[in-house]
């Protein structure tokens, strides 16, 4: 990619953001920021603990500080939490030095990449599925806002990685959707 444009990296969880990042950050030779490694260093405790003593409107004032403050640097590899763009700020500041990637993943996929972990403050639900099919009903129509979408169903974080390498060195026009769930 020619530009030093942050490629910025927003989906639902489990989708493979964090795999995905580290290997475009180390093959294009960028920084890697991920948004809420960044709140856990400053806070010195991992999400689930800010949601759980917090709350999550703590937890967004503080993503969106790390979001303002992140996109207003250049070439980076940028990962966002699942949430991150569902706040208009946070999408528009991401955007303006940003192209954004989004990675999906069908619900299934999702579950099974999730259904073990026990510090996803939002998937605490007795029903998990049916939590994940509703926020993403609720998050889809806002992911399909970034630039490009690159399914991770059936694909290593190197697969996906290179997918999305191919679509910017090609600087080509897709239109979005095109590899949508």
């Amino acid at each position: 990619m020619k530009s030093d444009k942050n490629i910025v990296l927003i989906g639902f969880m489990g989708t493979g953001k964090s795999t995905v990042g580290k290997i475009l950050a180390k093959k294009m030779n960028r920084a890697l920021v991920d948004i809420d490694h960044r709140i856990e260093e400053r806070e010195k405790r991992k999400i689930y603990e800010i949601f759980e003593k917090e709350g999550e409107e703590y937890f967004r004032r503080l993503e969106k500080e790390m979001i303002r403050d992140t996109s207003s640097h250049s070439g980076q590899v940028i990962t966002t939490g699942g949430g991150a763009v569902m706040d208009a700020e946070n999408l528009a500041a991401l955007k303006s030095n940003g192209f954004l990637v989004a990675l999906s993943a069908s619900p299934e996929t999702i579950y099974q990449r999730v259904k073990d972990t026990r510090h996803r403050p939002l998937l605490k639900s007795p029903d998990l599925m049916a939590e994940i099919r509703r926020l993403l009903e609720v998050r889809t129509p806002v992911y399909k806002k970034a630039d490009l979408c690159f399914a991770s169903d059936g694909r290593s974080g190197a697969q996906v990685a290179d997918q999305i390498l191919e679509a910017l060195e090609k600087e080509e026009e897709f239109e979005f959707g095109k590899d949508w769930f």
